[in-house]
């Protein structure tokens, strides 16, 4: 094999709780207005044709208690508190049995969004990743694995700012499921081990300031941690 001309930063790999294999970070799909209330507060309605994804950089993952610089280029950097869904086996075209059984472990996340970019590259039909796909914008605690917890419908997703609850739902509100998503996404991709889906986020997203403490939590998984330095 030749030799390569530099070397890249090793992939992330998040912690498993009751392991000491680490779980690495491959693909991060992202599904769009996945809580109807949400979609509502970013002036949309809800399709309910089928899920639509977006996706984030591996490289641009960070761990739970990192402290991260306030991204450049924007001047309204919000929180999005999401339920993340590690694939454990490789899966394609699956019905619901198999989707269920191709999740290896769950996690919360945090999906950062320079929101201003966003919302202009979408109002020029153009794609969202300047706003979504951004340095330190994916963030994990450590996954629970799917035989220790279960992602049902009463199960609390929530954010605070600086201690202030700023999201509060359930699971229910989903609109589109987990079997539903890894079923569909399946009919595009071939998943895979490494394999993340952060499955959307409820109500309440808005802008964060360098200094804030982010904190969010699921009811029964690792909490997530994420403070905010200065701007670079």
């Amino acid at each position: 094999m030749p030799d390569s001309l530099f070397s890249l930063p090793a992939p992330v790999s998040i912690p498993v709780q009751g392991q000491t294999a680490t779980y690495p970070v491959g693909r991060i799909f992202c599904v769009g207005r996945n809580y109807a209330a949400h979609a509502a507060e970013m002036g949309h309605d809800v399709d309910r044709e089928a899920p639509f994804y977006f996706t984030k950089s591996a490289a641009n993952a960070v761990l739970t208690g990192a402290t991260v610089p306030y991204p450049p280029g924007t001047e309204n950097f919000h929180h999005e508190m999401e339920l993340a869904v590690a694939i454990g086996k490789p899966v394609f075209r699956a019905t619901s049995d198999q989707a269920w059984g191709a999740v290896y472990a769950y996690g919360c996340a945090l999906d950062m969004t320079r929101r201003d970019l966003q919302i202009r590259e979408r109002n020029k039909q153009r794609p969202w990743d300047l706003g979504k796909d951004l340095e330190n914008g994916a963030v994990f605690a450590p996954l629970v694995q799917a035989s220790d917890w279960a992602a049902t419908d009463d199960k609390r997703i929530h954010l605070s700012v600086n201690g202030a609850l700023r999201q509060d739902a359930k699971l229910d509100e989903l609109i589109w499921k987990i079997d539903e998503i890894i079923s569909h996404l399946s009919g595009y991709y071939h998943l895979r081990p490494g394999d993340l889906i952060l499955t959307g986020t409820p109500a309440g997203v808005g802008p964060v300031q360098a200094g804030d403490v982010i904190e969010g939590g699921i009811d029964g998984l690792q909490p997530i941690k994420l403070t905010l330095g200065d701007a670079e």
